[in-house]
């Protein structure tokens, strides 16, 4: 109990001390709570829908899924007499045939796309019975005839439409045009999708190309039948394994399933930057109680001398360290729910639709924050902890600090050296790995190992650096400069300490740009090299190129040729007897001038030919495959062919790396017309001296269908670029939560400081010290902190990212690209953040009273 009252003590006579460690907690279990409230919101809000639009028993076709948006343009589909079969099933109390595709565009009398922003789906459909579970009709009525359509309301209210207003739907069947007479709401969240609705005759007709065929058939059990007996009926009525049958429960499961993987990727790559920012508030506090405890030195001293015993010392400061946690972990995790709300504002405003109705906090989320606060707090007080309860008496009541232990010091380097030397050699092992997959693991070593050395050697580079720095930052600023030296290397602990939090961000912010301009260099670098066409065309959310499109692309003046570019799945047989899933490249002919491709042997422009195909060198190295074998590629939805390899293309590039090419013609040959893919990317070359007006043409052909994109070789570079750079924007955001809790070390750092040397400070403005100097003094010690976590953080992210694009070299990106702008701006914006950092400490040092500063103890 007095351990506990003198730890309450303690506390609160320091909470102010206190603030920005449980600041740095607050803000560490905030992100890991906000990241579970949001995914789990999420996961909550598809389970309602999927819930809500299942029906008791579905009925698809057998290769369908959730997700499917089919290579040809058109879903899976079932025969009318499967919906017939169905109703006939006993405890069948209802049953009807379902239209749906989600291979459309939706376009108004402007061409503007009515789709979702986010990349959400856009899914016409039949309106069926079925549909009244999940939404109601809020304005006018279903569609009742081919001119008639009903949109859901969120597309509505985002774009502005009204009943009366008319809008095209372009298919791979063709476009057809129909007037709003009605609007359905959902009565659950609707996540982002867009969706409009048709007569069923309607809907099959030009969703599908014909009527007589549905998509999935929905039944109702009747009264006192489970779903799980309904659908043994059903399965017994169709014949076992002719199609997929799923009760309401397994519908909702294989939705969640199509969109876990996505939600999971978010989930865990947030979390990891959570600890990343956990990880740097170690620093912290470990910082924090240091110097706690050297300032209570003859506090402590005093305890000991009345009877406290070294486990009764540790045990007061684990304790104030535990009430830190806690309070942090408290603010951090209803901090948490707070994020969560916003990130689902922000995720709003990028057409992602969450509501706070669905909010959901589950009973785990506060107890993993809490417990994460609390067992980081506590354990990063240990060493603090252990420290204090090391003080004698005497040596305390002398004044005399925390013991120096030099031989504890000299093992500490002599660990890091070792460390960093072996993390070094790791780095050096995995540039040189002869497989990207094999290096992964060494690289991952290299870094860990690396990061831990340099956080362990870190007072022993504090006291070279900051000299470095010092002389070229510092000395112009006269006897302050050298002032504000001392104080960093009064402490290399402390000052390795403070310098490591900031190195751990920005290491990673080098890591990545340096691998992101690498990754834009090297497509740039293979682009001009391998890519001939002139112009490139391709839907900006994966659909394929509907005919009507690509007709419109031939038929533009100007144009030498156009190039398709389908993707078929098929299964090869090999000369070795080995059987595989493979996608073919199903391409005109021009696509060998279109794309410049190294070949091994033989003639790219050969594998065009009746019958004949191309395959990657890796590929024909694993299966013995040579110039004039035979494989057997048996077309999925089609029939079998003996394909002659022609040519042999390598496969040092990151351009169609691995491609297997054969003729447009062979594919369709080999495959019934409505199996045939539609064109995923199409390629244009422009006639002689015509490029300028070509380019505009396209543009002009495609206008009816905003989906595509138009783009030259610059436009394209541009687009890679951007996409590139708007991840690494969402990267560096992440990782700033790791950087605000760095400065507020730094901040800490100085202001436990400045405490430290009151008598000090008092001393020198005693002697003619201004308050001007003195401040200047402090804001100079902090960026010379800053600038040497800096400099460690940019060093060790350089060599990170470089050793990654050695890797990356083996996948065809061999170009290493170091952005120094970024690099050099990083490093700059360092010593704006010491000068930041130092405000407050810098202020109230100044406030300082001068007598009272030199009678403090």
């Amino acid at each position: 109990m007095t351990v506990l009252k003198t730890s309450m003590r303690n506390f609160f006579a320091h909470k102010g001390r206190m603030a920005l460690s449980a600041v740095a907690v607050l803000l560490s279990v905030a992100f890991v709570c906000g990241t579970l409230v949001f995914t789990d919101t999420m996961n909550t809000t598809f389970d309602k829908l999927f819930a809500a639009t299942s029906a008791d028993v579905t009925v698809s076709p057998k290769n369908a899924k959730p997700d499917d948006r089919p290579q040809t343009g058109r879903p899976e589909t079932l025969p009318a007499s499967a919906l017939e079969k169905a109703r006939g099933a006993a405890g069948v109390k209802s049953a009807e045939g379902g239209v749906s595709s989600s291979s459309v565009t939706v376009v108004n009398t402007e061409n503007e796309n009515m789709g979702s922003s986010n990349g959400g789906p856009t899914i016409a459909a039949n309106w069926t019975a079925n549909d009244l579970k999940a939404m109601e009709i809020t304005s006018g009525h279903a569609p009742r005839g081919p001119t008639e359509m009903m949109v859901d309301g969120d597309t509505a209210d985002k774009h502005d439409l009204k009943i009366g207003d008319e809008l095209r739907t372009i298919a791979v069947t063709g476009d057809f045009t129909a007037k709003i007479t009605g609007i359905a709401s959902f009565k659950v969240t609707n996540p982002g999708a867009a969706i409009v609705y048709f007569d069923t005759a309607t809907a099959q007709r030009e969703l599908l190309g014909r009527t007589g065929l549905f998509t999935n058939v929905s039944l109702t059990a009747a009264d006192g039948v489970s779903d799980e007996q309904l659908k043994q009926n059903v399965a017994a009525k169709l014949g076992a394994g002719t199609y997929k049958l799923e009760t309401a429960a397994e519908a909702k499961d294989s939705g969640r399933d199509s969109v876990g993987s996505f939600l999971d990727v978010m989930k865990y790559a947030m979390l990891g930057f959570a600890g990343v920012a956990f990880l740097v508030g170690i620093f912290l506090i470990v910082n924090t109680f240091s110097m706690l405890v050297a300032q209570r030195t003859r506090e402590i001293g005093l305890m000991r001398a009345i009877g406290s015993s070294r486990k009764q010392v540790n045990r007061s400061v684990l304790v104030e360290a535990l009430l830190l946690g806690f309070f942090g972990s408290v603010l951090g995790v209803g901090a948490g729910v707070g994020l969560a709300v916003g990130l689902m504002k922000i995720m709003g405003s990028m057409g992602l639709e969450l509501s706070t109705d669905d909010l959901t906090v589950k009973w785990t989320t506060p107890v993993v924050g809490m417990l994460l606060g609390i067992v980081v707090t506590v354990l990063a007080a240990y060493l603090p902890a252990r420290r204090a309860g090391k003080i004698s008496p005497m040596a305390a009541l002398r004044d005399a600090g925390t013991p120096a232990d030099g031989k504890a010091g000299l093992v500490r380097a002599i660990i890091g050296l070792v460390l960093t030397g072996a993390g070094a050699a790791s780095l050096y092992a995995a540039a040189h790995a002869d497989k990207a997959s094999s290096g992964a693991g060494v690289l991952a070593l290299g870094v860990v190992l690396t990061l831990i050395g340099f956080v362990i050697v870190g007072p022993l580079l504090a006291s070279g650096v900051v000299r470095v720095i010092s002389v070229l930052v510092l000395r112009m600023f006269g006897p302050v400069g050298r002032l504000a030296e001392r104080n960093a290397l009064r402490n290399p602990r402390r000052t390795g300490a403070t310098g490591a939090a900031l190195m751990i961000g920005l290491a990673l912010v080098a890591c990545l740009a340096v691998v992101g301009s690498s990754m834009v260099a090297s497509a740039t670098d293979e682009l001009d090299k391998s890519v001939g066409a002139d112009f490139i065309v391709q839907a900006g959310n994966g659909q394929p190129i509907v005919p009507q499109a690509a007709d419109a692309l031939r038929k533009t003046p100007g144009i030498a040729h156009v190039t398709d570019y389908k993707s078929v799945d098929a299964k090869i047989t090999t000369p070795d007897g080995k059987t595989s899933s493979e996608d073919l490249a199903a391409a005109s002919p021009t696509y060998a001038q279109d794309l410049r491709r190294e070949t091994v042997s033989g003639k790219l422009s050969e594998a065009y030919g009746k019958d004949a195909m191309s395959v990657g060198d890796k590929f024909a190295e694993d299966h013995n495959v040579k110039v004039g074998s035979t494989l057997t590629v048996a077309f999925k939805g089609g029939r079998t062919a003996h394909l002659k390899v022609a040519a042999i293309t390598s496969d040092d590039t990151n351009v169609d790396k691995g491609a297997k090419y054969t003729n447009v013609t062979t594919a369709q040959r080999y495959l019934p017309a409505d199996r045939v893919p539609q064109n995923m990317i199409m390629f244009a070359k422009a006639e002689d001296g015509k490029a300028k007006e070509a380019y505009a043409s396209l543009k002009a052909a495609l206008k009816p269908y905003p989906q595509y994109k138009v783009q030259d070789q610059t436009d394209f570079k541009k687009d890679l670029k951007d996409q590139i750079g708007q991840l690494l924007n969402i990267v560096y955001g992440l990782l700033a939560l790791a950087i605000i809790v760095a400065v507020l070390g730094v901040v800490n750092t100085l202001a436990l400081s400045v405490v430290e040397r009151t008598r000090e400070i008092g001393l020198m403005r005693a002697i003619g010290l201004s308050r001007r100097q003195l401040r200047r003094m402090i804001r100079l010690e902090s960026v010379v902190i800053a600038l040497f976590g800096a400099l460690l953080g940019l060093g060790l992210g350089m060599s990170w990212g470089t050793t990654a694009q050695k890797l990356l070299a083996l996948e065809g990106l061999g170009v290493l690209e170091i952005p120094w702008p970024t690099i050099i701006t990083v490093f700059v914006g360092s010593a704006f953040v010491g000068l930041f950092a130092a405000l407050v400490p810098a202020f109230r040092a100044g406030r300082m009273n001068v007598l009272g500063a030199i009678a403090s103890e």
